[in-house]
């Protein structure tokens, strides 16, 4: 009787632990199922949210790219020059306002311009300005004439400022003579000075003798012609068929032409 009561202790004991174990066994596993279920469910969360940032920017990004096709059909559409002018508008605009700031606060226009314009730029405006005035405009008067003959010399000449300065010192105030001035005996010129002057007059004279507005007639040349205006016609042919006509030419020079 005892054996068999110790028995039933037994299995009820090993009953009971079976149950704790079974029991511990599926607490954990509902703890990790739970933080598996809290894994992918933040992980899904992260993965929605990304995608709806994702879906932010291609918006954006779409909005960007209508908005320079428009601006771009925009500017297709505007004359080729708008670009500059809207420059030169917002140029005059910003001069203007500087100029109202000037005046108003009192001081110069032009000094306080040039404050803003860099180096390079003004060389490059002083260059477009050069360049744009002609200095030869052709013969007006003679007087002009002269006049511009004076300028082109005195930008060929070649002074020697230590003569310059001896001279000035050794004549004194005859340097710089008036009416009543008397400077007879004063400066002589020498010899290299003479020969210097006599060299261009001489180069003047030769470039005179080149010039010439007709053109220079060959004597070695056919004569083919019964005036100068007709002369300058069979030049014309001759540059436009002369390919063409060269062997009857030949022939009828040598008189084999049929």
């Amino acid at each position: 009787m005892k054996n068999n009561k110790n028995l039933d202790a037994l299995s009820k004991v090993a009953q009971k632990s079976k149950t704790k174990e079974i029991k511990l066994l599926k607490e954990n596993v509902s703890f990790i199922l739970s933080k598996s279920s809290f894994k992918m469910s933040t992980s899904k969360s992260d993965r929605m949210a990304k995608l709806k940032e994702l879906h932010k920017k291609r918006q954006e990004a779409r909005q960007l790219n209508h908005a320079e096709v428009v601006e771009e059909d925009r500017r297709s559409k505007e004359p080729k020059n708008m670009e500059a002018r809207r420059k030169k508008a917002q140029y005059i605009l910003e001069e203007e306002k500087l100029r109202a700031e000037c005046e108003a606060n009192g001081k110069d226009f032009e000094r306080e311009k040039l404050k803003h314009v860099a180096l390079d730029e003004a060389e490059a405006t002083d260059r477009r300005k050069r360049a744009k005035q002609n200095a030869d405009k052709g013969f007006s008067t003679y007087e002009a004439a002269a006049f511009r003959k004076y300028n082109q010399q005195v930008k060929s000449i070649q002074p020697n400022l230590e003569r310059y300065d001896e001279v000035k010192e050794s004549t004194g105030e005859a340097f710089y003579a008036s009416a009543g001035t008397v400077v007879h005996g004063v400066h002589t010129d020498s010899e290299a000075a003479m020969d210097k002057m006599a060299a261009d007059v001489e180069a003047q004279i030769a470039k005179r003798d080149k010039f010439s507005r007709r053109r220079k007639h060959d004597d070695d040349a056919d004569i083919d012609y019964i005036n100068e205006r007709n002369m300058q016609f069979n030049k014309k042919l001759e540059r436009f068929y002369a390919v063409h006509t060269k062997d009857i030419k030949d022939n009828l020079e040598r008189g084999t032409a049929v």
